[in-house]
């Protein structure tokens, strides 16, 4: 039946449980501010009751192990979102990169209004040798324009490869640390304890991971398997797999999973993005350039070759002729004459002659590349560049806007709250010192009880 020392052990049970709770609550606090951190609940259970036939009498209260607070299905959504706005993120960066080279006044469409300038001016004095040198000088700033061009474009391809194999290095890093969190949590989850904060650090860790590659999370009985979307394994259970970089025959890196070469199967996470900024947008604009920089130069070596210079020679080659298939001719493009008087600005082999000039000059309104003259074609070139950068940077923008609601949905369940903390610390608080006051009264009791038989 009850006793004072039942009672006793009633009130420093209530005593511990209040401890506990008062410890929970005081973790919250300190991890207000800690990535990832999900809110831990103080659990009571009632004690298992004593049955004294015909009476049952209470054993008190335990403290349970504490809960954190998640909603997993959110996690996976911010996982997604994460992919998404790691892709996004790093295409717009990349993509406003490249659309440097076409702003300013030393790009390609600044030096083409240059160089047909200097023919018009050549057309009103066609035997000055200042305004011929003046055409040699417009001639050679197009052709730097559009080497630099292209060389910039193939050094920020070099530059994402070396970003695209330290990316690698930290997905295998994270995908290490998530291996090693599943051995650390399945060892705590056997023997019942809780792995609250270990589960916490694991799912931050995948968002990390989420913001590099595309990644689904499977659920084992008491651990996580991680793939790609496409089915790469990266972990399973407390193993990891390492993903490897390897030169293909064009000398840009691919990505391999166990030697199955997954570059293009990616989906979402900043590799993704660098690599469609890299295989896609760059290749399409140099292929672009290329085209503009081989009709500009073909179509001025045919007219230049029908003239005659300031000796009354027939012309040759206003630039070095593009290489076959166009490939690479913005990278090679030169000047192929140096001496002033071999410009053909002639029609008919006379000094005075202006014709050939004239209708070089008036290769800005002809079609020269893809049906356009070089101004459209290469307007259109720098708007697609700008609505590139433009559809990126919208869709970074929805992304981060969606992933900003989930993470205030995540925010509502799982963040600290100081005002709910504060009040459990003072309800805590106050059945602490009731438990505390019991103890204290029930000690009275035992010490008057002791002493009855002395007086």
């Amino acid at each position: 039946m009850g006793s004072l020392f039942s009672s006793l052990s009633i009130a420093v049970g209530a005593l511990q449980a209040e401890q506990g709770a008062l410890n929970v609550t005081s973790n919250n606090v300190a991890n207000i501010n800690t990535p990832g951190y999900s809110r831990q609940r103080a659990v009571f259970e009632e004690g298992i009751p004593l049955l004294q036939h015909p009476l049952v009498f209470g054993s008190g209260v335990t403290f349970a192990q504490p809960q954190s607070v998640r909603d997993n299905i959110l996690e996976l959504r911010l996982h997604e979102e994460t992919q998404q706005q790691g892709q996004f993120d790093a295409q717009v960066q990349q993509l406003q990169q490249s659309q440097t080279n076409f702003t300013g006044t030393n790009d390609v469409g600044s030096q083409l209004t240059n160089f047909f300038n200097s023919l018009n001016n050549l057309s009103a004095d066609p035997s000055n040798l200042s305004l011929r040198q003046g055409v040699l000088t417009a001639a050679g700033n197009l052709a730097s324009s559009f080497r630099t061009t292209a060389r910039n474009l193939e050094l920020q391809r070099s530059n994402i490869d070396t970003s695209v194999t330290q990316s690698v290095d930290q997905i295998n890093t994270l995908s290490q640390k998530v291996a090693a969190l599943n051995q650390q949590i399945a060892a705590l989850e056997n023997v019942h304890q809780d792995a609250g904060v270990l589960i916490n650090q694991r799912t931050q860790t995948i968002r990390d991971l989420s913001q590099l590659i595309d990644v689904r999370v499977v659920t084992n009985e008491s651990s996580i398997s991680l793939t790609t979307a496409n089915g790469a394994a990266l972990v399973a259970s407390g193993q990891s797999f390492a993903l490897s970089t390897q030169l293909d025959p064009s000398g840009v890196e691919h990505v391999y999973s166990q030697g199955s070469d997954i570059t293009s199967k990616l989906s979402g996470g900043s590799l993704n993005g660098l690599l469609t900024v890299r295989d896609q947008n760059i290749p399409s604009l140099l292929n672009q350039l290329d085209t503009l920089a081989a009709g500009v130069s073909s179509t001025l070596n045919g007219i230049h070759r029908g003239g005659f210079d300031l000796n009354g020679a027939a012309g040759g080659d206003l630039f070095t002729p593009p290489p076959v298939g166009i490939t690479g001719a913005a990278a090679s493009i030169n000047v192929a004459i140096t001496d002033p008087k071999l410009i053909a600005a002639s029609s008919d082999g006379s000094p005075g002659s202006n014709g050939n000039v004239a209708a070089l000059y008036n290769i800005r309104g002809q079609a020269v590349a893809s049906g356009q003259n070089p101004f459209d074609y290469y307007a259109s070139l720098v708007f697609n560049v700008g609505n590139g950068v433009a559809t990126a940077t919208a869709e970074s923008e929805a992304s981060s806007q969606i992933l900003r609601q989930l993470s205030d949905q995540r925010n509502s369940i799982s963040a600290v709250s100081l005002d709910e903390e504060a009040a459990n610390l003072l309800r805590y608080q106050n059945a602490y010192q009731a438990a505390a006051r019991v103890i204290t009264i029930i000690s009275d009791l035992t010490q008057t009880a002791v002493n009855l038989g002395k007086d």
